[in-house]
């Protein structure tokens, strides 16, 4: 994607689910946000972080509302439970990066050769964060999730842009690190801990884990007209 990913991700996002609000899907679900909200509140302030530090997890919390933020058309990622998501994630086979290629050399070199830092998506976390926090205190005397929204904006796309850096780590590949993960703890099946009440799939139309939907595959543009099911057989 283009540099201006965190600029271009609301516009985006309101672009590509705009087309649902006169579908049957989203008519018959979307009031499910506001029902749900409160839920998903509750149990993101009940969850305990397993990885991250209290600190490390309040700024997961804001810098990825920021990126993944509630509009008119569906729940952000703090609703989604994308916190919660990474957190877990960390304490998996990718966290560790036990299948990751992790021998050296280490030579930074054009983006096609793909990653090439020594560090596991669980030390990005623990060393960036550890340097991004030294530098939002430098600069503002204060931590991220107490920096105006306007403000942790600027620093977000001043990460993405690469004009931070954090120790060896760049800028942004913490930034790709951290979008990534956002993502997927949005779209992913709520098993995992994010996509709380199906709400990333409702928002997009898509049908889950259902286990048949093939007669509407060369139907395009036709809406699904039925809501989500999770693995666990959860439905939206």
């Amino acid at each position: 994607m283009p540099q201006t990913n965190l600029t271009f991700l609301r516009p985006l996002r309101r672009s590509f689910v705009k087309g649902l609000l006169s579908s049957t899907s989203f008519l018959i679900f979307g009031k499910a946000f506001q029902a749900d909200t409160a839920h998903a509140a509750h149990s993101l302030k009940h969850y305990q972080p397993k990885f991250f530090s209290p600190a490390e997890y309040d700024f997961l919390i804001a810098a990825a509302e920021r990126i993944y933020p509630e509009d008119q058309y569906g729940p952000g990622a703090k609703t989604l439970g994308v916190p919660e998501f990474i957190d877990r994630q960390m304490d998996t086979p990718y966290g560790h990066g036990s299948n990751w290629y992790m021998s050296g050399p280490f030579v930074q070199g054009p983006a096609n050769l793909g990653y090439q830092l020594p560090y596991n998506p669980r030390d990005l976390y623990r060393i960036g964060l550890k340097y991004l926090n030294t530098y939002v205190h430098q600069e503002h005397g204060k931590s991220f999730p107490q920096l105006t929204g306007k403000e942790q904006d600027n620093i977000l796309i001043a990460l993405e842009g690469g004009s931070i850096s954090l120790g060896d780590i760049p800028g942004r590949i913490f930034f790709e690190q951290l979008r990534s993960n956002i993502l997927e703890g949005v779209f992913s099946d709520p098993i995992y801990g994010g996509n709380k009440n199906l709400g990333g799939w409702v928002t997009i139309g898509f049908p889950g884990a259902r286990a048949d939907f093939m007669d509407w595959v060369d139907q395009n543009g036709a809406r699904y007209p039925l809501g989500p099911v999770s693995i666990s057989g959860e439905t939206a």
